[in-house]
């Protein structure tokens, strides 16, 4: 019952924090992991010790896919150059420079232990970037590369992180080993999460319940996950994989009645992981510091500062020079110069905030390794010296900066509109009568607003129908209170009502 109250009364308090945090704009990650890790200093505070395999499959794997199905495919396509930067270039520079900071600091700690370090705090985490970005709403393009290296990056830095744990036990790297191995679990991966797609869409087509429809995508998330660690492979790159493959595919023909509380269910469940995940962060503060001798504590303290330095330093660094590089190549090869969107390049360089992925990675190493504890500790500063020195300057960066506010997603979705509803419209051609001719007028005036770029459900008509509804919902209500018809009426007939508002809601357009 301990660990139920806990859980209860965490919650509470990530909510009402949560509310605070959009109140005064500020990103919710940022104020969770503070006030956990408050929490965790109050005497006699809850401690919730979770298994580091258990947080993230649970809390990393159905974000992932989550945003995986969201992220637009054509979008990453475009951008692989400065996705691949980050994925590759950022992620292996970091780790190594935390690597050197790491041994310059304790010339006693061993380099596989420096370099598990420098992998573990390397990747921005998918959680904490995802839930700054919705919060500051930088411009599409940036969106679109932090978005995408969040989705991947964690797979570099934990396959590293995994070759470096290994190294340590076995005594030795080799790197004439670790480059196949690789490429074997990134294709391997690949492969799985494009097999498992194919497989979840098969069944998927034939649950007709929502309820047990939205049970099956969440078991086969986390199978998925914990099936690819079974087998040696990423769990990261294997359930992102399968998710771009689900959205992207046209393989999985969900009805709109199962596709809207699925999409309702996702956005709450992963609302509330995130809410756990930030608040466990915070939490973790006071086991690491119990694990440490007092005179060590300061010390390691001071080495974690100097990683978190190197951490957003090196970031920036690395994205300002691919920029002036990628720059210098089109000058020589086209002779003419790009435009310098040297404003942008600040705001990914300053966006990497990391996470419960850095913390899950370091709570799971052997109790044995060498520098266990400065470790765990530095991976804490470094997630929460992110979230506070990146995640609360984001916001007031971008306006600094005053970068261009686009309208790509505004155009293609008024496009999407127009196309969608035109073709309605021209579904009743040659259809005659009077019901097909108030459809045609709906869809003609639906069409019209969707063509200005307004919003498609404000039309007159729909207008009078939300309020006959509404007297609808009264006449039920007054049955029901004057005895004339029982709940189990009156709910089928206000389940009835919420339908025929959901499908009238764009002019009878099912799904729109």
């Amino acid at each position: 019952m301990h660990v139920f109250e806990t859980l209860l009364a965490l919650l509470l308090g990530a909510t009402l924090l949560s509310g605070v945090a959009r109140r005064f704009g500020v990103p919710y990650p940022t104020l969770l992991a503070l006030g956990g890790a408050l929490v965790a200093l109050v005497p006699g505070g809850p401690h919730l010790n979770l298994p580091p395999d258990l947080i993230l499959a649970l809390f990393v794997a159905p974000v992932l896919i989550d945003a995986a199905y969201d992220a637009s495919l054509r979008d990453l396509k475009r951008n692989w150059k400065p996705l691949l930067s980050l994925v590759l270039g950022a992620v292996s520079l970091t780790t190594v420079a935390v690597a050197l900071a790491a041994h310059a600091l304790f010339p006693e700690m061993p380099w596989a232990a420096a370099v598990a370090l420098g992998a573990l705090v390397a990747p921005p985490d998918a959680v904490a970037a995802l839930a700054v970005l919705k919060a500051v709403q930088p411009p599409h393009r940036i969106r679109t590369i932090l978005e995408g290296e969040s989705l991947l990056n964690d797979a570099t830095a934990l396959l590293i992180y995994r070759l470096a744990v290994g190294a340590v036990a076995a005594g030795g790297f080799h790197v004439a080993t670790a480059v196949p191995t690789f490429g074997l679990v990134m294709i391997g991966s690949v492969v799985v999460g494009w097999a498992a797609a194919h497989v979840n869409a098969r069944i998927t087509r034939r649950i007709s319940d929502p309820s047990s429809s939205v049970i099956f995508q969440f078991v086969t998330c986390f199978a998925l996950w914990l099936l690819a660690e079974h087998l040696g492979l990423s769990g990261v790159v294997t359930v992102v994989v399968c998710g771009l493959t689900i959205a992207r595919g046209n393989i999985a023909a969900m009805p709109a009645r199962v596709r809207l509380p699925s999409f309702a269910v996702w956005t709450t469940a992963t609302m509330l992981l995130n809410v756990l995940a930030f608040t466990l962060i915070g939490l973790q503060l006071r086991p690491i510091l119990e694990g440490l001798e007092p005179e060590q504590r300061m010390r390691y303290l001071v080495g974690a500062l100097a990683v978190l330095g190197v951490v957003v330093v090196i970031r920036l660094v690395w994205t300002t020079a691919h920029h002036v590089v990628g720059g210098l190549f089109v000058r020589l090869l086209h002779g003419k110069d790009e435009p310098s969107p040297l404003r942008g390049v600040l705001v990914v360089g300053w966006s990497g905030m990391r996470g419960i992925v850095t913390l899950a990675a370091a709570m799971a190493l052997p109790g044995d390794f060498p520098y266990r504890d400065f470790i765990q500790l530095t991976a804490f500063v470094v997630v929460v010296g992110t979230l506070v020195l990146q995640g609360l300057t984001l916001q007031p960066l971008l306006r600094l900066l005053k970068l261009p506010k686009d309208d790509i997603e505004e155009r293609e979705t008024a496009a999407g509109r127009k196309a969608a509803f035109k073709a309605a419209y021209e579904s009743l051609d040659g259809v005659e009568g009077p019901v097909a001719d108030r459809l045609r007028n709906d869809y003609k005036e639906v069409t019209r607003r969707a063509a200005d770029g307004l919003d498609p459900r404000d039309t007159e008509m729909n207008e009078l129908r939300r309020k006959a509804l509404e007297k609808a919902r009264s006449a039920i209500l007054a049955l029901r209170s004057a005895g004339t018809i029982g709940d189990g009426a009156y709910r089928q007939v206000e389940e009835e009502l919420d339908q025929l508002e959901l499908t009238t809601a764009t002019g009878d357009y099912d799904g729109a």
